[in-house]
């Protein structure tokens, strides 16, 4: 049905714009009958939260569930923007092979590490109450706050989990932001709003909007980058007004208290291993335009015996266009999923055969 709607959609609404309208949301209408909201029967680590915040519902992620085929969920957590729902779009055909996929969306109007982290445990006891245990997804922001999970997480959890997939993480503050006066290689746009949130005083409300709209200008700005010069299919089109819905109502101490948990994740520089299962860390080849010179995460891709301490038994790839002239940037699952999906699919399909093998 998809397949036809674009078939026969799209050249007409290249000749007439208003048919934009019905693309877009003819594709938001089959995407909403696949994915639908999801709570766990049992919250325990939820619910201790509850009587801590003045108003749960501001810091609460939406949980959503997209059914697939097999008994290997994964669970999804995207970056700063688009939603998890999005994030992945050209990817949920490959993950509803193994089995149902659940998204975590951050809310619009706070954010609390510590609330996002219950959910997640939540989550995951929730499924291997079912008898299933997921694979955890993470994109840029999304992979640091799954790290950080990782990172405090009790054995018991890390027990209950089959995998951990990281896709253009970003596992610290220095990846993105350098201490003031280092410019080598320039300074990235993104690099600069985020120092100017970090440093602008959260009493001062007019200069916290006035620094997380100048943020949201640049999430928009980069979008429009990677879409330049393609051809925009009626799911780009629905992911590109997605994706702009979120940036216009996420809430200026929304953005900030997301900046904030950045700030909070420790450098993968040492300590105790984060995850001793399989886990899969996927670079852009230019993940330079976004991370900057010195950059802590990007270093474990050069030091394999610091990467093999946090992640023993992790994998590290590189993912690369087969055009030198459209270089694979951070996290462009949407643009390059040519370029993603046969890395994802052979680590899933390796990840998901090994009980059969080792049976055998």
């Amino acid at each position: 049905m998809r397949q036809l709607l674009q078939k026969h959609l799209h050249p007409l609404s290249e000749r007439h714009p208003a048919l934009l309208h019905v693309v877009t949301a003819t594709a938001d209408l089959l995407r909403s009958m696949a994915i639908k909201p999801y709570t766990p029967r049992q919250r325990p680590a939820e619910l201790a939260l509850r009587g801590k915040y003045h108003s749960l519902h501001s810091v609460h992620c939406q949980l959503y569930k997209e059914k697939g085929d097999g008994r290997r969920p994964t669970i999804v957590v995207g970056g700063f923007v688009p939603d998890a729902t999005e994030a992945l779009e050209f990817q949920r055909p490959l993950l509803r092979q193994y089995g149902s996929i659940y998204y975590l969306n951050f809310p619009r109007n706070g954010f609390s590490q510590e609330l996002f982290c219950a959910q997640l445990s939540d989550l995951i006891a929730d499924l291997n109450r079912q008898g299933r245990r997921p694979v955890l997804l993470g994109v840029s922001f999304g992979a640091g706050l799954l790290v950080h999970f990782l990172r405090q997480a009790t054995e018991e959890i890390h027990g209950m989990l089959r995998g951990l997939l990281l896709i253009s993480p970003v596992l610290c503050t220095d990846d993105l932001v350098r201490p003031k006066g280092e410019r080598a290689g320039g300074v990235r746009m993104l690099e600069s709003n985020l120092r100017k949130i970090l440093e602008v005083d959260p009493a001062d409300r007019e200069g916290l909007h006035k620094q997380v709209e100048r943020a949201r200008r640049c999430f928009y700005a980069l979008f429009e980058a990677g879409a330049e010069n393609r051809p925009l299919r009626s799911r780009h089109l629905a992911i590109r007004h997605r994706i702009f819905g979120v940036l216009e109502h996420t809430s200026a101490l929304g953005g900030y208290q997301r900046v904030l948990a950045l700030r909070d994740f420790a450098a993968p520089r040492g300590g105790a291993s984060v995850f001793d299962g399989p886990t899969l860390f996927l670079a852009a080849e230019d993940e330079a335009s976004i991370l900057v010179p010195g950059s802590p995460t990007l270093g474990l891709l050069e030091d394999q015996s610091r990467f093999r301490h946090l992640f023993p038994n992790g994998t590290t790839r590189v993912v690369a266009s087969p055009d030198p002239a459209d270089p694979v940037p951070h996290a462009s699952l949407i643009f390059h999923q040519h370029c993603y999906n046969p890395r994802l699919g052979h680590w899933l399909e390796r990840l998901h055969r090994e009980p059969l093998w080792a049976a055998v």
